[in-house]
């Protein structure tokens, strides 16, 4: 499946056996599918043009696949290709078996401390790659995150993340809860909202519900802009430690990835496990 954009195979949806829906979108829907030619096991996201064109999104769309298609990280899902007829553009991802990371939340309604510190190592290790190629993604989120074969996490939707060589935007983006004080107030930000999201999607994950989820939106936003969350007597203090680090109001001062990454809390519990292969690659 490996493509540059200078020798991109070119596709069309007789390539593909296509199979069970794995979920529906906004704007389309994703199944399982595969290549009649070598049964390789792929996601194939259809879009409608029509409904991209209605809503203004061809430029996000756009820019999502040239993103994702240039990353390559075994925490990234794969964009291997895509093509389009005159209805629908096709995108073939990678198939992630596990599913998303929020169903498996809704399932177990939280996480275990091994199970959370892996997710966080395996996140920022993946954002360390991104922030490296000038890329910060604004909206991670368990409905963003999927599953690999071993239970790996897989940063999946690039719909919002952006290229920005200077590294400092000023649009409003992502979902309530995961939105950091610098977004809400509208001001200039850099690659440090990531930072405040991992903080809230580790919270979450060991709590089963995001630190500033209230009863309205205007409360969500102003408990966030106090910075007003409480801990569970069940986290534990290395997590508190943790997450406290990263939910700070001034960007500066919150944790760096390098910093997550050797965490005393994540390096005692992960247990991320690298497969041969990507030792090289990552």
């Amino acid at each position: 499946m490996e493509s540059t954009t200078s020798t991109r195979k070119h596709f069309t949806i007789n390539d593909f056996e296509i199979g069970r829906p794995l979920g529906r979108g906004k704007f389309g829907r994703v199944y399982l599918a595969r290549l009649k030619e070598n049964h390789f096991i792929v996601a194939l996201k259809v879009l409608f043009k029509s409904e991209i064109v209605k809503e203004g999104l061809e430029h996000q769309l756009r820019r999502e696949v040239e993103i994702q298609t240039h990353l390559q990280h075994l925490n990234i899902l794969r964009l291997y290709n895509y093509f389009h007829d005159d209805i629908r553009v096709y995108l073939i991802l990678e198939y992630a078996p596990g599913g998303e990371l929020y169903k498996e939340l809704q399932r177990k309604q939280k996480l275990t401390e091994q199970h959370t510190a892996t997710i966080i190592e395996e996140l920022s290790d993946a954002l360390t790659y991104c922030h490296e190629n000038k890329v910060i993604h604004r909206d991670i989120k368990p409905e963003n995150l999927l599953l690999g074969l071993r239970g790996e996490v897989k940063i999946a939707d690039f719909g919002w993340s952006v290229h920005t060589p200077s590294l400092r935007r000023k649009t409003m983006c992502g979902t309530l809860d995961y939105l950091p004080p610098e977004m809400i107030a509208r001001r200039m930000y850099n690659e440090t909202v990531d930072l405040w999201c991992i903080g809230v999607l580790c919270y979450e994950l060991l709590v089963g519900k995001p630190p500033f989820e209230s009863n309205t939106h205007s409360e969500t936003y102003r408990r966030i802009c106090k910075v007003n969350f409480k801990f569970p007597s069940s986290v534990p203090a290395g997590a508190q430690d943790l997450i406290s680090k990263l939910l700070r109001y001034n960007p500066s001062e919150r944790l760096s990835l390098a910093q997550v990454l050797e965490h005393p809390w994540v390096r005692e519990h992960s247990q991320r496990i690298l497969p041969p292969c990507s030792l090289m690659a990552s």
